[in-house]
């Protein structure tokens, strides 16, 4: 017999609720694994990518933005969805240029992981982006964007000291910064 813990829930009805361009919101009606249900709320906003980018060893670009949910102003790399048919390394070049104006010639895997594993089904890609290259292509219309340079460890140093809040930065600077 499996543990309770480990045994799925199964989804016995779907409704949905709100949707826009870029997240949905349904509520299930789910079967626990005890044999009650209950209503569970589910945002959906798909895959996104992000990417640090390296000038050279030392040197990451990060952008500082107004962030609307979180109500403030935040230095992060650049990051964004994943658009349909793009892969996701497609989807980090093109964050890439619209953000910074940059291409990697080499992209670097980090890490997949669930960046809301209860209520959100959004993944997130992780990159470092190596031996970069200039290119033009338009910004994103939505954006209002800020690029600086920064030393490798003062970016982990903004890391440390909760400066940078953004979890994909994190993760990718803390990687970085064992390599």
């Amino acid at each position: 017999m499996s543990k309770l813990s480990e045994t799925p829930w199964t989804t016995l009805s779907t409704r949905p609720i709100y949707s826009n361009p870029w997240l949905s919101l349904r509520e299930d009606l789910v079967e626990l694994p005890d044999g009650r249900t209950t209503i569970y709320g589910v945002v959906s906003c798909g895959e996104c990518v992000g990417v640090l980018p390296f000038l050279d060893p030392d040197t990451v670009l990060l952008v500082r933005q107004y962030r609307y949910v979180a109500r403030r102003v935040t230095w992060e790399m650049p990051t964004g969805g994943v658009h349909p048919a793009e892969s996701i390394e497609e989807a980090a070049q093109r964050e890439l240029a619209e953000e910074i104006g940059y291409r990697a010639g080499r992209l670097v895997r980090v890490s997949t992981y669930h960046t809301s594993k209860s209520v959100m089904d959004e993944t997130a890609h992780l990159f470092l982006g190596e031996e970069m290259v200039r290119v033009e292509l338009p910004s994103d219309e939505t954006e209002f964007i800020e690029v600086r340079p920064f030393p490798f460890e003062e970016a982990l140093r903004m890391v440390l000291s909760g400066e940078i809040v953004d979890s994909m930065t994190i993760i990718a600077v803390l990687y970085a910064a064992r390599r």
